[in-house]
């Protein structure tokens, strides 16, 4: 799962999840303020910042809190846009960039995933810097993404398994936590904005599309 499974009730701690529930969480609702910072980076003339979440999400509550505090740590002007379907999206976008927002994020969403094509669109369209959660986003036109790897969580997901294939009690395996993450940037996409990649970021990447 993609948020905080302890705060959501599903088992009692991560190291002892009790229970039925396991495997592993992404903790991709928990890397916000994390995205918030390297878009920042990108982009720091940038103050106002457009957020795009989803109410429909179970974790939009603590997405929002989490984008806000981060937002007012690094001196930003955050303006939340709510969003769950085609048309709110289009709306959303068009609000932020009226509203003076000069850089884009969307929050960790399945929704949002699914509407890579359409954002990459709408943040070229409207000519802003924006962050992303996976990098099929930034191979698809968009900016910089950061989010854990999918390889290696689908990885972990496997080790796990044949633990619990070898006899061991799935109450007694902890909740599987990601340890690789991964930065992508589109100089192509910076390049087209009149923007210089900072070295200091271009040197953390771990994939440069040129």
């Amino acid at each position: 799962m993609g948020g905080d499974p302890v705060k959501f009730g599903l088992v009692a701690s991560m190291n002892r999840p009790g229970g039925n529930a396991k495997g592993l969480s992404m903790l991709t609702n928990q890397l916000e303020a994390k995205r918030l910072g390297l878009l920042h980076e990108m982009v720091p003339k940038a103050t106002a910042v457009g957020v795009l979440i989803n109410p429909d999400n179970a974790s939009a509550e603590s997405e929002a809190e989490q984008v806000q505090t981060a937002g007012r740590s690094l001196g930003l002007q955050l303006h939340v846009r709510n969003a769950s379907n085609d048309r709110d999206l289009v709306a959303a976008v068009e609000s932020l960039v009226q509203a003076g927002a000069k850089a884009l994020m969307a929050a960790a969403d399945p929704f949002f995933a699914a509407q890579r094509d359409g954002l990459v669109a709408l943040a070229a369209k409207h000519n802003v810097p924006a962050m992303w959660e996976w990098p099929d986003f930034v191979e698809g036109g968009g900016l910089m993404s950061y989010g854990t790897s999918i390889v290696d969580n689908y990885r972990q997901v496997g080790v796990y398994t044949g633990r619990i294939l070898k006899g061991e009690a799935p109450a007694d395996l902890p909740v599987v936590q990601p340890v690789k993450f991964v930065l992508v940037i589109n100089l192509k996409t910076a390049k087209t904005l009149g923007l210089e990649v900072p070295p200091t970021l271009l040197a953390r990447a771990d994939d440069v599309i040129e």
